[in-house]
């Protein structure tokens, strides 16, 4: 399976469940390529999430400085909170503010034990 495939396949699984929550939902067009808003946009009773999605088994979860800046750009104009949505196999969805990743070398990242320890799921919002 491609990371494209994996990617799209745990876009939807995240769609199915908020929109089951009684979201109004929408993946991004370009999702995966483009780097101009978040992969999935959530809405109901007028609070807006935005979470760029990650399917990766990794010690750790990469985000470059554009994608990055780019996600408190939206963040910034919409109002809506924005996350970092982090699927690793057989494990809920890990919910990450941008400003907890930290910059090294080359790029944001968060390893799986902050993320863990910080201990956001999705169901916190549904």
């Amino acid at each position: 399976m491609t990371r494209y495939t994996k990617g799209a396949r745990t876009e939807r699984e995240l769609i199915d469940m908020l929109h089951s929550a009684s979201y109004s939902v929408m993946r991004a067009a370009g999702s995966g390529v483009s780097s101009l808003s978040p992969d999935v946009i959530a809405v109901k009773d007028g609070d807006g999430y935005a979470f760029e999605c990650k399917a990766w088994e990794s010690t750790s979860l990469t985000i470059e400085p554009s994608r990055f800046e780019s996600l408190k750009e939206w963040e910034k104009n919409t109002h809506m909170k924005t996350f970092v949505a982090w699927r690793m196999n057989g494990k809920p969805w890990l919910l990450i503010k941008p400003e907890e990743m930290s910059f090294a070398e080359k790029n944001y990242t968060i390893t799986r034990k902050n993320a863990l320890k910080i201990g956001r799921y999705i169901s916190t919002l549904l």
